[in-house]
């Protein structure tokens, strides 16, 4: 199957004005698990370029707030959103929070992190890893109970531990390909639903 990169999600979330297709991944997430309501918290890592943000934005409404940081910038602009342009490793989360005015606790941790790819399959899946583990930390840290966890991985042998480590802290662990992922895509979401 050739490889695409302007099909049908593409030109939808260009229809739909939405900075990438990556949203439809969030929003098939969302319909199937609940996650989103009115006036939530919510922290997006690796929020560029804000499609996700754009997504997160439109469920919790203007009684709901966003944080996200990225490495890149974001150039959406939306009204209860807050982005900083950062690497999440040297970033004093708590500070920012200060900053922002941003309570320590969140509904929802979600990222769509992703290792700049090599090529070299085992590289970037042990990048990929390390970044899920990093939300995983910052979930730990940050995420109220019962608060929702997504997070992208390149699929690997390192599922098994994210998966255990999930399931050991969340009440239900799902994992899901979305529709909207590419065929050729390694990428799978993990699930962490009630964080205990």
């Amino acid at each position: 199957m050739n490889f695409n990169p302007r099909d049908r999600f593409f030109l939808k979330a260009k229809q739909e004005n939405f900075a990438a297709r990556s949203v439809f991944k969030l929003e098939e997430i969302d319909k199937k698990y609940k996650v989103f309501r009115s006036g939530q918290k919510v922290l997006d890592l690796g929020a560029s370029p804000g499609s996700w943000s754009q997504y997160a934005s439109q469920k919790i409404g203007g009684q709901g707030r966003i944080l996200g940081v990225d490495l890149s910038p974001v150039t959406v602009k939306l009204n209860n959103a807050v982005f900083i342009q950062a690497d999440l490793r040297d970033l004093n989360l708590k500070e920012q929070f200060a900053i922002h005015n941003f309570t320590e606790v969140f509904d929802i941790v979600m990222s769509d992190m992703a290792p700049k790819t090599t090529g070299i399959k085992m590289t970037d899946q042990a990048r990929s890893f390390e970044l899920c583990e990093l939300a995983l930390n910052v979930a730990d840290e940050f995420l109220k109970p019962n608060g929702t966890f997504i997070c992208k991985l390149f699929h690997s042998d390192d599922f098994v531990p994210l998966r255990e480590r999930i399931r050991k802290t969340y009440k239900r662990f799902e994992a899901l390909k979305p529709e909207s992922t590419r065929k050729i895509s390694k990428e799978i979401f993990l699930i962490g639903l009630s964080k205990k």
